[in-house]
């Protein structure tokens, strides 16, 4: 029988490579590194015959293994600070990363709040932080080769414990800068443990500049028994980066959970959520926006497992494409034996304002329970032109007749932001967006 050998791209080389350049200088258990990279070993990066990645190339997208940024000096990071602007007006309890590295000497706003435990990734994987237990537990995330890659690399980012009762008034903002003057990559990691009974808002922002950098990053969420947490993302970054980012959450019992994501920047993204509700009784609202133009390629990627009864979720989704960008919503709701009385629903939204532009939509529902109610749909058009032509009609002019239409149809999952100050904030970033089109 003949062997068949994989060839293997130079991005694929490069990065086992650099693996095994690193790995001894990397924090924490070797072996798990090796057990993250195992199929990357035997696979490569995923592409287009990869069901989940049909329509994101990774293996084409990644075309060279950019090296891991060094930790940056004084001046990089005073840099940075100016392209961290979307949540700069919000009071909050900031960590910022610079170039995936956490710059716990310039931390900007308030101390973190008594009792609130904040560890440096490095230092936790160092000394084999108990929280730890708690890292990759989601199983529907197992084997995502994203996730996986950022699983052997990653060298830094925090772990933070919110103890039990605790009501955080200010928000905890995670501020992720890009500033260097030559490619790199990053693969930062954030634990967040949020036990029973506490509430807490978690802000996320990734800004930089136009650097060809290649980030993965990973916010773990674990939320105790009727707990609160709002997450808010905003993707800002350069307009040559490649982002891969992934959200993953773990719910206990009567928990509230809203997730939130706003895509504007970088030149592939693609966000990943994987979800599993653990507890009865809970609620999840998983939002997104997406405002691409040019040849910008925008990927939303979840799977929602239900494991238990009596637990709801929704999914909305709203994409504006121009120029010749790509839009992509991949979702799936996984109903599991026994989960009966799960209420879950999807929805994708796309507005394609070019001919050149695209929508791919790929709804999913997999039930194994009979007593449910479940439901997906997805929409692709154009502007309505009657609604164009009242608006003109009314002494508007065509740019602004159209931006008040795309406010309105990006404007529910905005809306949804439970904090004024994010809320506003993402506001003014679409405003923004949309005054570059006039």
């Amino acid at each position: 029988m003949t062997e068949v050998t994989q060839i293997r791209t130079a991005a694929e080389t490069g990065l086992g490579a650099l693996f095994d350049r690193l790995k001894g200088g990397l924090p924490g258990d070797v072996a798990v590194r090796e057990a993250a990279l195992a199929g990357f070993r035997e696979r490569g990066l995923p592409h287009r015959r990869v069901e989940e990645f049909k329509y994101f190339d990774l293996r084409a997208l990644m075309r060279e293994a950019a090296p891991p940024a060094p930790k940056p000096g004084a001046t990089e990071v005073a840099k940075a600070f100016g392209f961290a602007k979307v949540f700069a007006e919000i009071e909050a309890s900031r960590l910022t990363f610079v170039n995936g590295h956490l710059a716990t000497d310039l931390a900007e706003g308030p101390s973190f709040p008594q009792g609130i435990e904040v560890v440096p990734l490095a230092d936790a994987l160092a000394e084999g932080h108990p929280a730890l237990a708690s890292l990759g537990r989601v199983e529907v995330a197992r084997g995502n080769p994203i996730l996986d890659l950022n699983t052997a690399f990653m060298n830094d980012g925090a772990v933070i414990r919110v103890p039990a009762g605790t009501v955080v008034e200010q928000p905890i903002a995670l501020r992720f800068v890009s500033c260097s003057d030559r490619p790199f990559s990053t693969a930062s990691r954030v634990l967040v443990l949020v036990e029973a009974g506490a509430s807490v808002t978690l802000i996320e922002s990734h800004e930089g500049s136009g650097i060809a950098a290649q980030t993965n990053t990973v916010v773990e969420l674990v939320v105790g028994d009727g707990a609160k947490v709002d997450h808010v993302r905003f993707n800002g970054e350069g307009g040559e980066t490649l982002s891969l980012s992934t959200f993953v959450a773990t719910l206990g019992r009567n928990v509230t959970l809203a997730t939130h994501n706003a895509v504007i920047g970088a030149a592939a993204a693609r966000h990943q959520v994987f979800l599993v509700f653990k507890g009865e009784g809970s609620t999840a609202q998983i939002d997104g926006i997406g405002l691409l133009r040019g040849r910008q390629h925008g990927d939303a990627t979840l799977v929602v497992d239900h494991a238990v009864p009596h637990c709801t979720s929704r999914e909305a989704f709203k994409t504006i494409l121009d120029g010749q960008s790509t839009g992509v919503f991949q979702g799936k709701i996984i109903v599991r034996p026994h989960a009966q009385k799960t209420d879950g629903g999807m929805k994708s939204d796309a507005l394609l304002l070019s001919e050149g532009c695209t929508m791919n939509n790929k709804p999913e529902l997999e039930i194994f329970a009979d007593d449910v109610v479940c439901g997906h749909g997805a929409t692709c058009g154009a502007l309505d032109e009657d609604l164009l032509f009242y608006l003109r009609s009314r002494g508007l002019p065509q740019p602004e007749a159209e931006s008040l239409l795309l406010q309105a149809f990006v404007g529910p999952p905005i809306e949804a932001v439970a904090h004024e100050g994010v809320r506003e904030a993402l506001v003014t970033a679409v405003e923004s967006w949309l005054a570059g089109r006039r």
